[in-house]
């Protein structure tokens, strides 16, 4: 271990304190001054000082007390190697979840699960970057039993980062879809991406978690001598109206707060994970049911005037086509589609948002509303679908132009914000 990172651990193991922002820093915390496009954090470093930090880690040199200043070459990378140091000291296994879409709402559901049973922690909200997980891993407890880790990506070489830092016990891939194309490059090179964290812990680890059904995420597991498979022999969905029923092969039902087949899956390796760690099936169970998505994913709100499938925290491709073909299965009343931009698709996005109004306009629904400069390249190939250049502009539309007693699916990428709409539907 470097002598910086040694200092820095024992350090960090009288207060626990990490930051990484002045305006949010603690008595006795170690500041890290990271850098972005539109901020150098070196110029807080005296701030941070002066509000208790007990030392600052920077990169650049600064006019404060050399005592508490620690210089590094790259404090990012001082933070990331602290992460690591301190992940060494913790008891509890770690199972990493990473993959196209679901991570959010997997993490969520194996938390659940497992906090039935054992003192767990899990990533808050979306922390699964480069930067999000060593800040995640620095604020787990000494004497949490099972840690859940989201790990997010979108270029390769980046889930073999964060691996490296957190290195997991155990390991997910939810699926390989047309995530951060952009960034990858390619299809292959997204399933190349997530394969990074397999192939970690096939050398450091102990075991993956694989679905069965899903054959390119089936292959990545065989290199282990003993994957562990899911969904459970038996289980399946009897019924898909607004949320799914399950139904185990010991005939127990499970009755969740999930909209869509697309979330069996989800719900099937909460189960699998909980069964192998000795939580009673019961119990896993009473958490899955208790689970109610928030922030936007796959939440289901009732309005005085509708009933809103609220998807609207981010989008790809894959995700999209899943929401739309949800939307159009369910039994439900005047069936609406409110689809967004996906951005970070790169050379595929012309296609990509063709593909989409090409899926949309054959299903059983009653209206299309596409907003967004990339689905409005395609306005005049769809005369049925009604196309707007931005959110705000569909808003207004919706103003003058109410929709009731229908069923409507919200469905974009972060930046589009449709949950914005929300307030007029």
């Amino acid at each position: 271990m470097p002598e910086k990172t040694a200092f820095l651990l024992s350090e960090f193991l009288k207060t626990n304190q990490v930051s990484t922002d002045t305006r949010k820093i603690k008595e006795g915390s170690i500041y890290f001054a990271l850098k972005g496009e539109n901020f150098n954090g070196n110029l807080f470093a005296s701030e941070a000082l002066s509000k208790g930090a007990s030392f600052v880690v920077v990169d650049e040199d600064i006019n404060a007390d050399p005592q508490k200043t620690i210089k590094v070459q790259d404090a990012l990378m001082a933070l990331q190697q602290l992460a690591s140091a301190y992940r060494k000291t913790l008891k509890a296994p770690i199972i990493a979840v990473t993959g196209s879409n679901g991570k959010t709402t997997t993490k969520e559901l194996i938390f659940k699960v497992l906090s039935s049973k054992f003192k767990t922690f899990a990533t808050q909200g979306n922390l699964n970057n480069h930067i999000g997980v060593p800040l995640t891993l620095l604020s787990i407890p000494q004497d949490t039993e099972k840690i859940v880790l989201e790990l997010g990506a979108n270029h390769l070489k980046e889930i073999e980062l964060l691996a490296k830092i957190s290195n997991p016990d155990y390991g997910l891939i939810t699926n390989v879809g047309m995530d951060h194309l952009e960034g990858y490059g390619s299809f292959e090179n997204v399933a190349i991406g997530h394969n990074e964290l397999f192939i970690h812990i096939l050398k450091f680890g102990k075991n993956v978690f694989y679905n069965k059904n899903d054959k390119q995420v089936t292959e990545m597991a065989s290199r282990f001598a003993l994957p562990i498979s899911y969904p459970p022999e038996g289980l399946k969905i009897i019924e898909n109206k607004f949320f799914i029923k399950l139904q185990t092969s010991s005939g127990k039902i499970i009755n969740t707060k999930l909209p869509g087949a697309y979330n069996f899956d989800n719900v099937a390796v909460a189960l699998t994970i909980g069964l192998y760690f000795g939580v009673k099936e019961s119990d896993a169970i009473q958490a899955i049911e208790e689970y109610q998505s928030s922030n936007n994913r796959s939440q289901i709100l009732k309005t005085a005037k509708n009933t809103l499938l609220l998807d609207a925290y981010n989008a790809n491709p894959s995700s999209m086509e899943l929401a739309i073909q949800n939307l159009s299965s369910m039994d439900a009343p005047n069936k609406v589609a409110i689809l967004g931009d996906m951005f970070e698709l790169g050379k595929y996005s012309d296609q990509e948002h063709l593909r989409m109004l090409q899926i949309a306009s054959k299903e059983n629904l009653k209206f299309i509303f596409a907003c967004g400069i990339e689905f409005c390249k395609h306005r005049a190939t769809f005369p049925q679908i009604y196309f707007y250049d931005s959110r705000d502009q569909l808003l207004s539309w919706l103003n003058h132009n109410e929709l009731e007693n229908c069923t409507v699916l919200l469905k974009g990428s972060r930046g589009m914000a449709l949950e914005k709409l929300v307030e007029v539907l």
